[in-house]
């Protein structure tokens, strides 16, 4: 059997893929990397981590001749940086949404990518979420129907204590990928263009980060080889609104939408104006019995964490991020999110947020093909 090391880099909700991956068969070794020592520590000892796979310095990780692969969760400006090290040091890599801030960065990242002829994967939690994982399924044994309409929304509140500075006035769209990525999903197909629209204002301190004034973006995408528009909104501050990150898909069968409030059930559309609440089932027969039952919130390490605080623990998605990256590693595949689908889904919130900027004009979004 196979087996690969893998080290983690970033350890706020990074720590919670730790266990997730000593648990897979797969998995010969499980190293972390933070620049807190004392952090370190702490995950030595709960997690029972070799020594020789500790890391202060990401300089040292990519390296060592024994890491076969990387997993970045690090903060969003970090992350185009990171992943192309790793690439260019031949290692798999793996990396927390979004893949990258710039177009060219993630053009950058696909060419790498294909040059070294490793497995990239972007671990879009929103695409495997039991919510989206239901869906999906609807979709793809045609209970829905014909798609006719698609809408996505990821509303949150950043100005709550635990967020990094860096998030401090980010425009919208520019990380659009878990509003975005499910709509393009569902439809099987990639953004071609976008008009998007900004709508309020921010503060002015806020507004001056990034030079960008709106509380919130508002874009639908022409999506290739179909007739289906995607509608997607995205706010961080200064909009009151609990955290809602979800999706809607109305097919000529049946409908699907995401319940308005946390906890209230979603609702099945089937017929005329019949109505169904209910909650999506688990997705644990999906995974390998060693780590199926991950996707249980009571699972989740750090329940405090303001990842989970807003997102309800991300929708049990870890272990179908951590089963999908390392089959595509032994099975010598692509990833299902590889690098020139990710970059996809990512630039087409980076053109979004260039369309509002230029007051709703239509920007073509690369394919990466």
């Amino acid at each position: 059997m196979k087996k690969i090391t893998v080290v983690i880099v970033g350890m706020g909700f990074g720590k919670e893929f730790i266990p997730i991956y000593q648990k897979h068969p797969h998995i010969k070794s499980v190293g972390v990397c933070t620049r807190n020592p004392e952090t370190l520590r702490e995950l030595k000892e709960k997690f029972n981590l070799d020594d020789d796979l500790l890391f202060t310095d990401f300089n040292e990780v990519i390296k060592r001749d024994d890491v076969d692969a990387i997993h970045v969760v690090t903060p969003v400006p970090e992350h185009a940086k990171m992943t192309l090290a790793s690439l260019n040091a031949h290692k798999h890599t793996a990396c927390t949404i979004p893949m990258a801030m710039t177009v060219a960065d993630c053009q950058a990242i696909v060419e790498a990518k294909k040059r070294v002829n490793k497995v990239y994967m972007m671990m879009e939690t929103a695409l495997y979420t039991r919510e989206f994982l239901y869906g999906l399924k609807l979709a793809d044994t045609g209970k829905l129907g014909k798609i006719q309409f698609v809408r996505g929304s990821h509303i949150q509140d950043m100005s709550m204590e635990g967020w990094a500075e860096y998030w401090k006035g980010y425009p919208p769209m520019l990380n659009g990928t878990h509003a975005i990525s499910p709509l393009l999903r569902i439809n099987n197909t990639i953004a071609e263009s976008v008009v998007c629209h900004g709508s309020g204002q921010l503060s002015a301190d806020l507004a001056a980060r990034y030079n960008s004034p709106f509380a919130v973006e508002t874009a639908t995408f022409k999506l290739k080889d179909s007739n289906v528009v995607a509608e997607a909104t995205r706010s961080l501050f200064d909009v009151v609104r609990q955290y809602r990150e979800s999706y809607d898909v109305y097919g000529d069968k049946m409908s699907f939408e995401w319940e308005q409030l946390q906890d209230e059930q979603h609702v099945i559309f089937d017929g005329g104006e019949n109505a169904v609440r209910m909650e999506a089932p688990d997705t644990d027969d999906l995974l390998i019995p060693e780590i199926a039952d991950f996707t249980k919130r009571e699972r989740i390490d750090d329940p405090n964490h303001v990842s989970f605080l807003q997102g309800a623990g991300h929708g049990g998605s870890h272990p179908h991020l951590v089963q999908e990256f390392v089959a595509a590693i032994v099975e010598g595949r692509d990833s299902a999110v590889d690098a020139s689908l990710a970059a996809n889904y990512t630039c087409a919130g980076i053109c979004a947020h260039e369309s509002a900027m230029q007051g709703g004009v239509r920007i073509a979004i690369p394919s990466f093909d």
